[in-house]
C-alpha cells in the first residue's frame, strides 16, 4: 500500500482531529485507559506524534519511541519529541525484549499483514508485556459508514445523506484503509501468541452525533466505533 496520500495530506490529518475535538478527547481517553503502568511503549504507524503527544502531556504516560511509514507525518512527531524511525509496521525491525507494550492506535486498517506486525510486537516485548490494538471495526457504525463512503466514492452520495459526520475523515484516507471485524482481529492476536485479551470501546454514538460530546471508555467491543483490544505475552 502506497503512503502518498498521509505525506500529501500530514497538516490536514492533525487538523481534522483537532476541529474535531470531541471526537479527539474521546479517542485520546480510550488509548489513554490502556497505557496505565505502559513502561517503555513502542508506537506503531504513531502518525504525527498527535495521540502521543496529548497523552505525554495531559495524563503525564511518556510514548517516545515510533515507527510510521510516512516521512511527513514522522517528522511532525519528532518536532512533538518522539524518536521515529522510518518505515511499515511489518518490514521495521521493533528489537527482542526490548520494550513493555507495543501500541497499535488507528494503524491496523493500513497494515496489509497485521498477523506479521503482531508477531514482530510478540518478539519485541519482554515478559508479561502488552500489545494494544485500537482500531475502528469494520461491524461498527463508522466501519459501515466509511466503506459505504469507499464503494460510493465520496462522502456527497445521496445513500449518505443525514448519516456523515459533521466533519467527516478526509476520504483520500478513506480510500486507503481496509477495516477488519474485531473477530478477525482476535484470531490474528491469539495466533501470535497472546493471551487473556481485554476488551474496551467508545465513540458509541452514531457518526452524526458523535461530535456532541465526550464520551468515557467502557467495557466490551460490541457497540463501539473505535475498539480497544489488550493482549499480554506471558
Amino acid at each position: 500500500m502506497g503512503y502518498e496520500s498521509f505525506d500529501i495530506y500530514a497538516n490536514e490529518y492533525d487538523s481534522w482531529f483537532i476541529e474535531n475535538s470531541n471526537v479527539l478527547e474521546t479517542e485520546v481517553k480510550l488509548v489513554a485507559s490502556c497505557l496505565n503502568n505502559a513502561g517503555k511503549v513502542l508506537s506503531i504507524g504513531c502518525g504525527s506524534g498527535l495521540f502521543e503527544k496529548i497523552i505525554a502531556d495531559k495524563y503525564g504516560i511518556l510514548v517516545k519511541d515510533g515507527i510510521e511509514p510516512s516521512a511527513a507525518m514522522a517528522e511532525i512527531a519528532r518536532k512533538r519529541g518522539m524518536e521515529v524511525t522510518v518505515g511499515t509496521g511489518e518490514e521495521t525491525d521493533y528489537g527482542v525484549e526490548k520494550y513493555d507494550t507495543v501500541l497499535f492506535n488507528g494503524c491496523p486498517c493500513y497494515m496489509q499483514d497485521l498477523g506479521l506486525a503482531l508477531r514482530k510486537a510478540y518478539e519485541a516485548l519482554r515478559k508479561g508485556g502488552k500489545v494494544v490494538v485500537i482500531d475502528v471495526p469494520k461491524e461498527s457504525a463508522y466501519g459501515l459508514l466509511y466503506n459505504l463512503a469507499l464503494s460510493t466514492g465520496s462522502w456527497e452520495h445521496p445513500l449518505l445523506e443525514g448519516c456523515v459526520p459533521m466533519m467527516p475523515y478526509p476520504i483520500e484516507l478513506v480510500k486507503q484503509a481496509k477495516w477488519r471485524t474485531t473477530a478477525e482481529k482476535i484470531n490474528l492476536i491469539e495466533e501470535a501468541g497472546f493471551m487473556e485479551l481485554e476488551f474496551s470501546q467508545t465513540l458509541t454514538a452514531a457518526p452524526c452525533y458523535s461530535h456532541k460530546t465526550v464520551e468515557e471508555p467502557v467495557k466490551g467491543y460490541d457497540k463501539g466505533s473505535y475498539v480497544a483490544i489488550v493482549a499480554y505475552k506471558k
